[in-house]
């Protein structure tokens, strides 16, 4: 779970997008595509579809269009403020690159020196830097041109998170709410940090966060799985249920069902089959092998236990669980 909750933290921090995994893209990439087809040095449509690209992650995409719009007319101040802002959110970008993209925030806000997004962006990069005294300052900056603009909130809320200030951190995703209460990537950051404080709350916020987004597969298992570590088990299934009907292939809903008809309803027969359904999704999944190892011990199924439990060690030879339930299937 907690992976979900530093996959969440980094999306805030940098790219402040609103679209992930599970949801369906409108078609207007589409129609670009085809009018970028027809005009290919359109550095407006290039922009359009780039800045479409980077709210949706696919930075690859981004990139390409940002850095041609970018090459067509580098003082086009949004072609090189997309650019800069797709070298500094990419997975893979390297310490040079949030170099060079502070660089360019640095040149537009010499054009402009009261572009939010620009200020907000360098904020950014000071903060991937461990420079949180001109991160703040650029924030701040922003917020006084704009008081509601709201990345600039979400960027202070994880700055306050990295320094560990998390009440701070709190205030500014709540006050990121205020000014745009569809944000669902702010609930789910609440809701993260206050069920790491095992407070049930948090099923609060993931439950708006999935009124907000009811296709989003990582808002949901967030929601599931809350609900499930508070015992509220009918709710977590129901969840991990429409899942399932969303995408077969989410591992972790049939995980998490198999999870919970083993050690919560005692129905057997049911966890098999989903742990059999994790499994072929995922051939390498340990705690999937494990667990299923423990199905077939308690049915007094030595050998498909045995068997399950070599499996989960073929894969993690390490895995201390299996290696002592092993032993005791022989």
């Amino acid at each position: 779970m907690y992976k979900f909750l530093f996959i969440v933290l980094a999306s805030l921090t940098l790219s402040l997008t609103s679209c992930k995994q599970g949801e369906k893209t409108t078609n207007e990439p589409k129609s670009l595509d085809s009018l970028i087809s027809k005009y290919p040095d359109s550095i407006p449509l290039l922009i359009k579809r780039g800045r479409i690209n980077f709210d949706n992650y696919q930075f690859d995409k981004a990139l390409n269009d940002g850095a041609k719009a970018f090459r067509l007319d580098s003082n086009n101040i949004d072609a090189r403020l997309l650019y800069a802002d797709v070298i500094n959110n990419m997975p893979n970008r390297s310490i040079n690159d949030v170099v060079i993209a502070q660089k360019h925030f640095k040149w537009i806000l010499k054009k402009q020196p009261k572009n939010t997004k620009a200020l907000t962006s360098l904020a950014s990069t000071y903060s991937q830097q461990m420079d949180f005294e001109n991160s703040f300052k650029y924030i701040n900056k922003a917020l006084k041109i704009d008081k509601r603009y709201r990345d600039a909130y979400i960027l202070k809320g994880s700055n306050y998170l990295k320094i560990g200030n998390i009440e701070f951190a709190k205030s500014s995703y709540e006050t990121a709410i205020q000014q745009d209460p569809e944000f669902y990537e702010a609930y789910v950051m609440l809701g993260s940090l206050y069920q790491s404080e095992n407070n049930p709350i948090c099923i609060e916020y993931y439950t708006t966060a999935m009124k907000l987004k009811p296709k989003n597969l990582d808002v949901l298992y967030a929601c599931a799985y809350a609900n499930q570590a508070f015992d509220h088990i009918e709710e977590a299934k129901n969840i991990y249920r429409s899942m399932i009907k969303i995408d077969s292939n989410y591992v972790e809903s049939s995980f998490q069902m198999g999870y919970i008809k083993q050690w919560k309803e005692n129905d057997l027969d049911s966890a098999q089959f989903f742990y059999s359904n994790a499994i072929q999704i995922k051939p390498d999944y340990v705690q999937a092998w494990h667990n299923l190892g423990i199905c077939y011990l308690d049915r007094g199924d030595k050998p498909k236990a045995l068997q399950s439990f070599r499996k989960a060690l073929e894969f993690d030879p390490e895995f201390e669980l299996s290696k002592e339930l092993a032993k005791k299937a022989q």
